[in-house]
């Protein structure tokens, strides 16, 4: 015989376990994307308005155009980032954060803040343990 436990609701506890399961990988899935170091420097950039490809592979720097495209597209599937074609010879192609991509930049930017108030703190962890395993 099995014994469910509920809660309020009524919901069983293992409907609850597995729902914070699929949960937790919706979320991993969520973060591993805005995590992405190229994420946040598209993001970061865009919030300054519309920028063309070019434009932002330029701002960037380091990154390959193989790279800004899958970033780019990722960013348009999941709705930070929407993609406008112009009908003009050459076609010219803007990017700009949607509302949702908008949103995103609070808690980019107080992560940034974060990091940069702990870097120190961050560095001397990391030669301590660094040293600890040494020998």
């Amino acid at each position: 015989m099995t014994v469910s436990h509920h809660d309020e609701t009524g919901q069983a506890a293992a409907d609850r376990g597995w729902q914070h399961a699929g949960d937790c990988r919706a979320i991993s899935e969520v973060l591993s994307r805005i995590g992405d170091k190229w994420t946040v420097l598209v993001v970061e950039l865009l919030d300054g308005g519309p920028m063309r490809f070019n434009e932002l592979r330029r701002r960037i720097g380091n990154i390959s155009q193989k790279m800004l495209t899958t970033t780019l597209r990722n960013l348009e599937r999941d709705g930070f980032v929407t993609r406008t074609v112009f009908p003009t010879i050459p076609p010219r192609v803007d990017y700009e954060l949607t509302g949702l991509g908008r949103e995103l930049r609070v808690p980019v930017k107080a992560l940034g803040h974060w990091a940069r108030a702990n870097i120190d703190r961050i560095q001397e962890a990391r030669e301590r343990f660094d040293g600890t395993r040494q020998g």
